[in-house]
């Protein structure tokens, strides 16, 4: 819990300065990801799953949903979730750590 920290925060600021660092170290842009008991995927998994009950709650109530915000690997998770829904959209709005997702229902 101590390395993963409050939503994944302090495991995404630990692999934050190992990027930084390991580019300094070798002049490139290295990827690297930083897991501690498949946290990551279990989000990823809980992300996917929030997209497509949300995406229900749109596509039969017809209103669009706002979520709290998220960082942007999860705000792209839900886009990438719901790219190919055939009823419902997504956008983002709002700046910074305030920015959030909005689902939409496609106009027919």
């Amino acid at each position: 819990g101590i390395l993963i920290g409050r939503r994944g925060q302090t495991l995404s600021c630990l692999q934050y300065i190992v990027r930084l660092i390991v580019g300094h170290q070798t002049e490139a842009w290295v990827p690297i990801i930083i897991d501690v008991e498949g946290y990551k995927q279990r989000r990823y998994e809980a992300v996917q799953a929030l997209a497509w009950r949300i995406a229900e709650q749109v596509k039969t109530g017809g209103e669009p949903f706002t979520l709290e915000p998220m960082p942007a690997y999860e705000r792209r998770i839900i886009h990438l979730t719901l790219a190919e829904h055939p009823d419902v959209t997504t956008q983002s709005i709002g700046e910074g750590e305030a920015r959030q997702v909005v689902i939409l229902p496609k106009e027919q």
